[in-house]
């Protein structure tokens, strides 16, 4: 969800104090949202509430003067990826399904060129009325997405459905819409990548001491599915080797869980061929030798002796393979010397480029959002600024697209 836009319309409801929480569990992800008060809205939330928490002014008149100017219904309904209204009380839905248009709110759902997902609140009656049941049909029959409403107690103390749904669930519908919206657009377009096989492998290896503990890296993953995402928008065929991590697998990528570093290079191998080879796992250098079946115990004799062996270079291995990739690209996790480090490590394990960052402790960078990298090739070094890492992972799909183009 970072570094999407939502346009959160807020219907005149009780349930309306919802939206408080559900913008601030959005910025959380890294959604930007831009919010529309409806006049109903207005006597439950405030907007100096919505514009604190979404860090954006408030909208609420369809004759603004200073908005429309600029054409500002069309201007914000076009803008977002998403359009989403919460409270959806049975007026705005009468109002979208049989496209009327006479305040703001309507007039940007007529306008909009964008997905929309309802979250209906209202009492049990209403909610059950022939009449607003239809216009649900017709909404869902227009492409409209839903999320509940929920059966529960009410304001009013009548129980059924109606209830809004938790700010939680609709975070994850809204989630499940980018998906949608994603998966979309990779048969709408061929994509830069269209045609080409591409192999990453992203997290950490678990190397096992016994059956409880296990040697490992500190890995996310969140670069290298940020980046099988963006090869897979692309138009890629992507596989995507995964050591355990807490984070979904990406949207159109085939994955393959492994946890140690053996079991990551045979998923590699067996992959191949492939146009492009991306190791952005960070990959435990070493295991122990022999991994005992029962639990290790605390003895008098003080810990024991782990008798550490290499693990195998998968980048190495990748880089003169039989079926090696026409690209190779190595990850460089330094904590000094970055660019040194990353030269170094071009050179010994003959690939074609190294992503070097900084993952000492006041970088941030290990588990966070945001990364700043260096590019390290034989013909130079290309240092990018610090940004997303899901802007990260569209940049080097984008150079990397360019590069096999030029023929590597």
């Amino acid at each position: 969800m970072d570094g999407k836009r939502v346009l959160l319309i807020v219907g005149g409801g009780i349930a309306a104090y919802k939206v408080l929480d559900l913008v601030r569990r959005l910025r959380e992800r890294g959604v930007s949202v831009r919010t529309v008060l409806t006049q109903a809205g207005a006597q439950f939330v405030t907007p100096l509430s919505l514009a604190s928490l979404s860090g954006n002014p408030v909208h609420t008149d369809l004759f603004s003067l200073t908005d429309e100017a600029q054409m500002g219904h069309i201007e914000l309904s076009r803008s977002a990826d998403l359009v989403v209204v919460a409270p959806a009380t049975a007026d705005l839905l009468a109002k979208a399904a049989n496209g009327l248009a006479n305040d703001l709110a309507s007039t940007l759902l007529l306008a909009t060129d964008k997905r929309v997902l309802m979250v209906p609140a209202m009492n049990v009656r209403m909610w059950q009325h022939p009449a607003t049941q239809r216009n649900v049909a017709q909404l869902q029959r227009d492409g409209i997405l839903f999320v509940g409403p929920d059966d529960g107690a009410m304001a009013c103390g009548e129980f059924g459905p109606g209830r809004m749904s938790e700010v939680l669930d609709i975070v994850v519908a809204i989630d499940a819409a980018f998906r949608m919206q994603a998966r979309a657009q990779q048969q709408q377009a061929p994509g830069i990548l269209a045609g080409k096989r591409v192999i990453i492998t992203s997290g950490p290896t678990y190397e096992p001491i016994d059956p409880v503990r296990y040697i490992a890296n500190r890995s996310s993953g969140k670069q290298g599915h940020a980046i099988a995402e963006a090869a897979a928008r692309a138009g890629a065929d992507v596989l995507l080797v995964c050591g355990p991590v807490a984070i979904p697998d990406p949207v159109g990528v085939t994955c393959v869980h492994v946890e140690s570093a053996r079991e990551m290079l045979g998923a590699v191998e067996a992959g191949l061929p492939a146009d492009i080879y991306i190791g952005a796992a960070a990959v435990a250098d070493w295991r122990v030798g022999t991994a005992v079946v029962e639990k290790l115990k605390k003895g008098a004799s003080g810990p024991p002796s782990l008798g550490l062996v290499e693990n195998p270079d998968i980048l190495a291995t990748i880089s003169t393979h039989q079926k090696r990739p026409v690209l190779v690209v190595g990850f460089a996790a330094e904590t000094q010397t970055v660019v040194e480090h990353a030269q170094a490590k071009l050179k010994k394990k003959k690939c074609d480029l190294i992503i070097a960052n900084d993952v000492s402790a006041q970088s941030g960078v290990m588990g966070g959002d945001e990364n700043t990298v260096h590019l390290v090739s034989k013909s130079g070094v290309d240092h990018w600024p610090r940004m997303a890492k899901t802007a990260v992972a569209q940049r080097l799909v984008e150079h990397l697209a360019k590069l096999l183009k030029e023929g590597a």
